[in-house]
């Protein structure tokens, strides 16, 4: 036997162990498998063969594949064993033997390509003619009317996703009959997905800083105004009438309503603002007791303010005070060094205060939402809050107050508001996905939607959960989409998967927004891309999500980074967008995108790391021992 026999004898053996594995690791979840629906029987098989053959590192037995020209393992998720035994054939007829037959339960080719196609048909309707990726986009419950959701139908917009978190159930009822409304897209009626809001770690209320509004005109590089300060003044009776628009709207305390109506021009608005300056504006339109005025110069006005309107000659014809002043949000500016206090109380936060000498009397705190924090969280452990723009260390505990040191943020110093998010990326959480507030969402919103996206979620009974509520509301047959955003969840992905697989129509989604911070801005790629390899070997479709063309969608340009990213989401079989101002332009651009790209790519073949998700004992719900910080851990695979 020459030495390339044996080089090839060697591979064969190595090939026919990863077989051997596989269809090991399927006869010991027999029993499971056999519980599961025929048409989804071989998905799961085939995410055991999987897991199987990546718990081994194959980037030598790839290289030496690929130098005998022989396929190098690069693209195996929907049909492992296919793989292995084609290339375990063509290394037997090198060597001379007689290729064994394929495994009874072999996924083959076809099939797994078959099989992920149809899944992503059920769940998120058929393709359309130019791309296979769909593309989804968030309601702003604001803006949203029938004209703009017939533009983003004819941008190319195939679901549309209403977000749980904010805002109420008439006002998602009629989103999500805006959306029934909507003209069909090619391939049939838009889909409407909620989001659960799930139990998000946000953050309370601050106390606001005062009611003052800035009125500042626009000026050019020689401080030359190019357009004025607008601000409407309401001098009726009774409320201020609704208007769509874009000036503050301001009321007239004290003032006669009568008067208003025979107010001569030219009419100008005379007051002392907040910093002691004399300032005046024009009357530039009026519908009836309502004025518009325009400032050529900046101006303060506070809540209380008096102010006088006055005819051509500079005679007071109405003395008054301003009302209606739009409260400042509250807002903590925090520092590296800096305490901050996380309180159990629903209580207004506070900046605290510092003696002259600038040391803290009293730390700045903020409630957070998630009640479970006060009782898993330990000292030692990382907190990072507003999308990752402030990391913090948990310095002591009490049953009210977790004490931090913030240890990251910008070099001047990062605000933190209300209703930011807050991460526990060492903690694990023993917390339902479904909270009350949920259960109730999902009772009045079932008979209106397509999807059900479940939030925060962090293992199998998870699932399992949300499929017995949907089938008391009658909708065993809606979409699930599965949002991995933290570290348990992505821990227990496979798992997961297999839970999710006797559901007939489900999806995963990468929300790559909290999974960032809780996995490590570093990590996030290679955990998106071992999320996509996972769900593509159980033949379940993805939905890549999270600031896809974020910058476009709310300033009308899009970045260079931001569509490269783009591009990558070809890898998925939806893509999602955020709402902004310029969310139909964000659509068309990304059919644009998606269109050009899909011709160079169709899930990439890439090499094979052991995956660290892929060990045994990770189909079941681990141990309660918090995961090691995503900051210290070994890197992923």
């Amino acid at each position: 036997m020459n030495a390339f026999t044996r080089g090839a004898e060697e591979l064969l053996q190595q090939v026919l162990h990863l077989r051997d594995a596989a269809l090991a690791a399927e006869q010991a979840q027999a029993e499971r498998l056999a519980a599961f629906p025929e048409a989804r029987r071989i998905s799961a098989r085939n995410l055991l063969h999987y897991l199987a053959v990546r718990r081994v590192d194959l980037r030598p037995l790839q290289m030496r594949l690929a130098q005998l020209g022989l396929s190098s393992l690069g693209y195996l998720e929907p049909h492992v064993l296919a793989s292995l035994q084609a290339v375990a054939t063509r290394l037997a007829e090198m060597v001379g033997h007689t290729p064994a037959s394929p495994p009874a339960s072999c996924c083959t080719f076809a099939t797994g390509a078959r099989l992920l196609q149809d899944n992503a048909t059920a769940l998120l309707n058929p393709p359309r003619d130019k791309r296979d990726v769909r593309i989804m986009v968030t309601l702003d419950s604001h803006d949203t009317d029938s004209q703009q959701l017939g533009e983003l139908v004819a941008a190319g917009m195939d679901i549309a996703r209403i977000n749980c978190a904010h805002d109420d159930a008439p006002t998602w009822r009629r989103m999500a009959a805006l959306v029934r409304a909507a003209p069909p897209t090619p391939v049939g009626p838009a889909l409407v997905q909620i989001d659960l809001a799930g139990p998000k770690s946000r953050t309370g209320s601050v106390t606001p800083q005062g009611r003052v509004l800035h009125l500042r005109p626009q000026r050019d590089l020689r401080g030359q105004t190019l357009a004025p300060a607008l601000l409407d003044l309401w001098c009726g009776d009774g409320p201020v009438p609704t208007r769509h628009t874009t000036a503050p709207v301001l009321c007239a305390a004290d003032a006669q309503p009568a008067l208003a109506a025979v107010f001569p021009d030219p009419l100008t608005l005379h007051f002392t603002d907040t910093r002691g300056r004399a300032r005046h504006a024009r009357l530039m339109a009026r519908d009836g007791a309502l004025l518009r005025f325009a400032f050529d110069r900046a101006a303060y006005i506070e809540e209380g303010l008096p102010f006088s309107l006055c005819d051509e000659q500079g005679g007071a014809l109405c003395v008054a005070r301003f009302a209606g002043v739009p409260e400042v949000a509250g807002v903590l500016h925090l520092r590296v060094g800096d305490p901050l206090l996380l309180t159990r109380d629903d209580l207004p936060g506070s900046p605290g205060e510092r003696d002259e000498q600038g040391r803290w009397l009293t730390p700045p705190q903020i409630h957070c939402t998630l009640e479970a924090a006060f009782d898993a969280a330990q000292p030692g452990q990382s907190v990072w809050l507003d999308d990752g723009r402030i990391g913090a260390i948990i310095e002591s505990r009490s049953a009210q107050t977790l004490q931090l040191r913030v240890t990251y943020a910008a070099p001047q110093g990062s605000k933190l508001r209300a209703e930011k998010g807050i991460n526990f990326p060492d903690t694990s959480f023993d917390v339902p996905a479904l909270t009350a507030k949920d259960l109730d969402d999902l009772s009045a919103m079932a008979s209106q939607v397509d999807l059900v996206a479940l939030s925060f979620l962090r293992g199998p009974q998870d699932v399992q959960a949300l499929r017995e509520h949907l089938a008391r509301n009658g909708r065993e047959d809606v979409g699930i989409v599965l949002k991995i955003e933290n570290q348990q969840a992505f821990a227990q992905l496979p798992a997961i998967l297999l839970e999710a697989l006797a559901h007939p129509k489900v999806g995963v989604m990468v929300a790559r927004g909290d999974l960032a911070v809780e996995m490590g801005f570093e990590r996030l790629s290679e955990v998106q891309q071992e999320i996509i390899w996972l769900c593509e070997a159980a033949h379940l479709p993805v939905i890549w999500a999270t600031q896809i063309l974020d910058t476009l969608a709310r300033s009308g340009l899009p970045s260079r980074p931001e569509v490269t990213d783009a591009a990558m989401s070809t890898q998925a079989e939806c893509a999602m967008l955020n709402k902004g101002p310029y969310i139909a332009d964000a659509v068309r651009f990304l059919c644009g995108v998606l269109e050009r790209m899909e011709g160079h790519y169709a899930k990439r073949m890439a090499l094979r790391r052991p995956l660290s998700i892929a060990q045994p004992g990770l189909l079941e719900p681990p141990a309660t021992a918090a995961p090691a910080s995503p900051k210290n851990s070994e890197p992923g695979p």
